[in-house]
């Protein structure tokens, strides 16, 4: 069996098992118009069907074309999709003095806050969306974008998703595209990295899952800016990859000496 298919069925099956732990029956996704949600959507779609409900959720930032992409994946799939407009909310919050850094991590959490009221009212786990290139960077909104119940591809590199994407059959308009959390106008996700995502997951691959030092990834020929910039990311964003740490003052303390599986049942 080819590797992506047998990556899609593991996938599906995690869903399957991990939501039916929980005694629900029902998730949502964010779906922007980009290839990470339209990955974990179509997967979602295999998963649960009609159990399962998208989520646009578009500002006076968001591009036309992300929500005609996200529309023209909602029609392929068949896949049941709301609009929930945070126009509103940004507009009342944001001012002159605001960065688009600042605009763009506000954005991601009144996404995510609209998603989670929303997985309240339809009894639902929120899907999350953040593949694992973005993880170990730290190339996320803390509490944003970050923050869901399950996540199926964070344990996939941005370059495995595209192959994912391929295979599950994501409309090439959303995989040709240059990648973008359109957060702004014009933000482009590889510009403000600095590199490609392909550059970036050579790196990744050799010192995550190879544990290459600093000096074997620099005689493998990469360049050393960017190896210096990837582990510095990864170890100064190792926070957002954690829940919140908590000062230990007893013998048993959750999160250090506390801990249960998360399917556990009395």
């Amino acid at each position: 069996m080819p590797k992506y298919a047998q990556i899609s069925d593991y996938l599906i099956k995690f869903l399957q098992d991990e939501v039916r732990k929980t005694s629900l029956e029902n998730v949502v996704v964010g779906l922007s118009g980009g290839i990470d949600s339209a990955v974990v959507a179509v997967l979602a779609q295999h998963a649960f069907g009609d159990k399962l409900l998208c989520v646009k959720m578009p500002s006076h930032y968001s591009s036309q074309s992300s929500l005609d992409d996200a529309d023209t994946l909602v029609e392929k799939f068949q896949m049941r999709a709301i609009t929930k407009s945070i126009k509103s909310l940004l507009r009342s919050y944001e001012n002159e003095s605001m960065s688009a850094l600042r605009k763009g991590n506000f954005s991601a959490r009144m996404r995510m806050a609209t998603l989670f009221d929303i997985s309240a009212e339809q009894n639902a786990l929120v899907l999350g969306t953040s593949n694992k290139s973005e993880l170990m960077l730290g190339y996320g909104t803390l509490f944003g974008d970050l923050a869901s119940a399950l996540n199926p591809i964070g344990d996939l590199y941005k370059t495995e998703v595209f192959e994912l994407a391929h295979y599950l059959g994501v409309s090439e308009v959303i995989i040709n595209k240059p990648p973008s959390a359109d957060l702004w106008e014009g933000q482009s996700d590889e510009e403000e990295l600095g590199y490609t995502y392909a550059q970036l997951d050579a790196v990744l691959k050799c010192y995550v899952e190879e544990r290459y030092s600093h000096k074997e990834l620099l005689d493998e020929g990469f360049d050393k800016e960017m190896v210096d910039m990837i582990i510095t990311r990864i170890y100064r964003n190792q926070f957002k990859r954690r829940m919140p740490v908590i000062a230990k003052l007893t013998s048993r303390t959750i999160n250090h000496d506390f801990n249960y599986p998360r399917d556990i049942t009395l």
